[in-house]
């Protein structure tokens, strides 16, 4: 038997004085709140009510007991509330995991200003160890984790938070070294560097499109910002986030290659739990990043 519903069937009988009472306050029958109350009594070993034909009426133990169990089930109600209100208020403890790559960019950028903007909740943003899993985040205890690919998995749910436009370019010096693209068919015979999570690159939009595996790596790192700095020291060509890039673009340090075949950008997924409706402080997140995402857009330049 529910120890806890034994319990509230008791106090309620103590509250109003007979079973028939207590059975209507809780929409259940007499007998079985008779019964309720036999079994705590049993079960306790002591007599908590006196019966007679007209009223019940409480023991110097049933006394007792009932202000316990009045207060254990009052603290317990306080507490259901306090966590149901929980999901509803933006407050409390946000967990947030991605790639390293990305929190390095704009994101650990949109997360700082998000703490700064709400600081009832507080933010754990952790980069680095993923699982391939999509849902492993779940069970490692964070709210929230980033991904640049379209996961189809019904554990999961994602939004689209932004687009990250990616540029391939090389230094002035490999350009004049080795000569510059004219076909993305010729990174075969040119020195790339490589991320170790993207060998494959996409040259191109739409129709236009296409993948190249990368064969010929000078250079493989799992930090754009290498790869980065490995393009502008003449390593190589790279195919790298834009926003980093941009002042060495702008400066001319790297030099953007097939200006008509540009890349594709990746798009910024953020996903979360499977429940229909998502914590406010997620909420409040998501919408956060994806405005931040929009009023910070990445500067243009000229191809």
């Amino acid at each position: 038997m529910d120890r806890l519903l034994i319990m509230r069937s008791f106090v309620t009988v103590a509250k109003v004085g007979s079973f028939s009472g207590a059975a209507k306050a809780l929409g259940s029958s007499g007998s079985l709140i008779s019964r309720h109350v036999a079994d705590l009594e049993k079960q306790l070993g002591v007599r908590l009510v006196n019966r007679t034909a007209r009223s019940v009426s409480l023991t110097e133990p049933g006394l007792r007991y009932s202000t316990f169990a009045q207060r254990v089930l009052d603290e317990i109600d306080d507490e259901d509330a306090n966590i149901a209100q929980m999901h509803d208020r933006a407050e409390g403890q946000l967990s947030i995991i991605c790639p390293k790559w990305i929190g390095g960019l704009d994101l650990g950028d949109a997360i700082a200003a998000f703490a700064v903007a709400h600081p009832k909740i507080a933010v754990r943003f952790e980069l680095g160890g993923m699982s391939d899993r999509t849902y492993d985040f779940l069970d490692s205890g964070f709210d929230v984790a980033f991904h640049t690919r379209d996961l189809r998995d019904s554990s999961v749910r994602l939004k689209k938070i932004a687009s990250l436009p990616f540029v391939l370019c090389a230094s002035r010096a490999y350009v004049e070294r080795h000569g510059a693209l004219s076909d993305p068919n010729e990174l075969a015979h040119h020195d790339c560097l490589v991320h170790v999570n993207d060998p494959v690159w996409r040259i191109g939009h739409g129709h236009a499109s296409t993948l190249h595996k990368i064969r010929n790596i000078a250079f493989t790192s799992n930090s754009y910002i290498a790869l980065q700095k490995a393009a502008v020291h003449g390593r190589g060509i790279a195919l790298i986030p834009h926003r980093p890039a941009y002042e060495d673009l702008m400066s001319g340090a790297l030099q953007p290659l097939l200006p008509g075949l540009p890349v594709p950008a990746r798009s910024l997924y953020a996903i979360f739990g499977p429940a229909a409706q998502a914590p406010r402080k997620v909420e409040v997140f998501l919408d956060f990043l994806t405005k931040w995402f929009s009023d910070n857009p990445i500067p243009s330049f000229r191809m």
